[in-house]
């Protein structure tokens, strides 16, 4: 395998889901087990349970509903005849809402993944402002969120979001100094028209 030059950045493997990978991914632990494979890398089923507060039982019968339909695998490099250890297949997954017109069960399983984000959003903010004045003051100058509201067609909101999702990917890819202070950040982006109010 290429090893990956320090002037190019390894591009992400990335997934374009279909309506079985929706339909199966619309689960509260899938979602978590994938997410934790995702951000902190191969695990076995039983580290996984501990780590999500479940059984081992519920995330090893999880985690094959989820190889089955590719998005995760066994990590072929630490597996033992004792012992499966695990890793997501892909760093980005996405879809066009649109993609699940024809099919009501991917629909409603779109919709509840999309609510599941929002859920997660929010607990991580709750979480980080009930013990953010413990937290160093780089940290919490830095920490934050905000909003914006602009006026926007649908190409314009496509564009947009492609280049804030180019920037991330740029950040993502630049090389991140030694220091003791480097922690994982969770970023999300969203850009939704309002409802309530016309133009």
């Amino acid at each position: 395998m290429e090893s990956p030059s320090p002037d190019r950045p390894v591009e992400p493997r990335r997934v374009h889901l279909d309506s079985r990978q929706v339909r199966t991914l619309a689960h509260p632990l899938r979602m978590r087990l994938l997410g934790s494979l995702r951000i902190d890398g191969p695990a076995t089923a039983t580290t996984l349970a501990e780590r999500l507060s479940t059984n081992t039982g519920a995330t090893s019968y999880h985690l094959r509903q989820l190889a089955e339909i590719g998005l995760v695998a066994e990590d072929p490099d630490r597996g033992t005849s004792r012992q499966r250890w695990w890793q997501a297949a892909h760093d980005v997954s996405d879809f066009e809402p649109t993609d699940f017109d024809d099919d009501p069960d991917a629909r409603a399983a779109v919709q509840w993944i999309q609510a599941n984000q929002v859920r997660v959003l929010a607990d991580l903010a709750e979480r980080w402002l009930a013990v953010e004045h413990h937290q160093p003051r780089s940290w919490r100058d830095a920490a934050g969120m905000s909003d914006l509201v602009l006026p926007l067609d649908p190409p314009r909101l496509r564009a947009l979001s492609e280049e804030l999702w180019a920037v991330l990917m740029r950040y993502r890819d630049d090389p991140v100094a030694d220091s003791a202070d480097v922690k994982p950040v969770h970023l999300f982006l969203a850009g939704f028209p309002r409802l309530d109010e016309r133009w």
